[in-house]
């Protein structure tokens, strides 16, 4: 039995974190119920974020449509939406009326700025919430223009992720108290939260706000270099026994300029003196010399290459699925290997289904096909 067996999420369609958050609880055998536009556009089998979901195809600005919404609701432990603040009142699904049909629905709502504040009401992105709340600060060196992963400190980390930790801990809540609540998941904020780890080294006197002056982005013991063929690896050896082990790979373990690892004066002449060492062979000699020893150490690989990668291919992280290249469901629990993911629904593909779940039968789901309601 999955993880998540007997909770039901319903999501109204949107983009990017809530469709994230969705299929993260979809894969964990949560039965998220998908309500989607109808006639909207069908992205087919690259629509990742669909998978192991139930579709139905509703238009919400018809009031039966609305109540077959609401119908639905009432059986869910929690709902996820993405839109601006005021959007979902406006159609007459917001919280309070959502929660008037069940008292005990986790209520989730996904933002980039927050449902309150100066910027609530204003549009942007994850570069955007990820730039505001500090988690781009560092993600570049010293003179170089901070350029965060795409989606990941925004959209995925302090999103889609976040999110998920609220409702699962929502419905926890629910399930002693049988009072349910609403969960105000802003990206900012996520994202904000992220950045206790680095405030920690922080307030330590390990991270200034000066850029390219810290172990984590100025040392030469800690970046991406070039190879040869242009391919890149990683080194992370911030510990003196890691590094030691480092320096013996390169032959540089009596070379007394890297002897004092933590002097930062040293650290631009010793990142150049690497930037020529790592130049002198291909990525995948320099794999072959240090993967899977001491010296904190990774090729940096395309998504391709990373799925055909041995580590992660024994775990089996990235698969192939109908041509579309896409990672397993994580955690792992009791040690096994999580299953395959669900299918990816067409719109609409489970109306009838999900329909007859709320007591509707035949004659009346044909009846609001041809008024159009589905």
């Amino acid at each position: 039995m999955s993880v998540l067996s007997g909770v039901r999420i319903v999501e109204f369609e949107g983009l990017g974190p809530g469709p994230f958050c969705g299929m993260l609880l979809a894969d964990l055998g949560a039965d998220v119920v998908l309500i989607e536009r109808k006639g909207g556009a069908d992205p087919g089998k690259a629509a990742i974020y669909k998978r192991g979901k139930r579709s139905i195809a509703l238009d919400l600005k018809n009031e039966q449509a609305k109540a077959i919404a609401l119908d639905i609701i009432a059986n869910a432990d929690a709902l996820i939406e993405g839109l601006r603040p005021g959007v979902m009142e406006r159609l007459g699904l917001g919280p309070d009326v959502a929660r008037a049909r069940n008292k005990k629905l986790v209520y989730g709502r996904l933002t980039g700025w927050g449902q309150t504040g100066p910027l609530s009401s204003a549009a942007g992105h994850d570069i955007n919430y990820a730039a505001l709340s500090g988690a781009a600060w560092y993600a570049g060196g010293e003179g170089e223009r901070p350029v965060p992963p795409p989606t990941l400190a925004g959209d995925v980390g302090g999103g889609a992720l976040y999110l998920a930790v609220g409702l699962l801990a929502g419905i926890m809540r629910a399930r002693e108290t049988g009072e349910g609540t609403v969960v105000d998941a802003a990206i900012v904020d996520g994202a904000s939260h992220m950045m206790n780890l680095l405030y920690s080294v922080r307030a330590a006197g390990g991270m200034p706000d000066a850029r390219g002056q810290s172990m984590l982005d100025g040392a030469h013991f800690y970046d991406a270099y070039e190879c040869a063929d242009g391919g890149w690896v990683s080194i992370g050896p911030l510990e003196p026994k890691f590094y030691a082990a480092l320096l013996e790979k390169l032959g540089l373990a009596d070379d007394p300029d890297f002897a004092a690892q933590y002097d930062k004066t040293k650290w631009p002449a010793l990142k150049e003196r690497f930037r020529q060492i790592f130049k002198t062979r291909p990525r995948d000699e320099w794999t072959a010399l240090l993967e899977g020893t001491d010296v904190c150490f990774a090729p940096v690989l395309a998504p391709s290459e990373a799925a055909a990668h041995p580590h992660m291919r024994e775990r089996g992280v990235l698969r192939e699925i109908d041509g579309v290249l896409q990672a397993a469901a994580a955690p792992r629990f009791g040690g096994k290997a999580p299953p395959a993911p669900g299918a990816i629904p067409s719109a609409g593909q489970h109306t009838e289904e999900i329909l007859a779940e709320i007591g509707v039968d035949d004659r009346l789901i044909a009846e609001w096909r041809e008024a159009g309601v589905l």
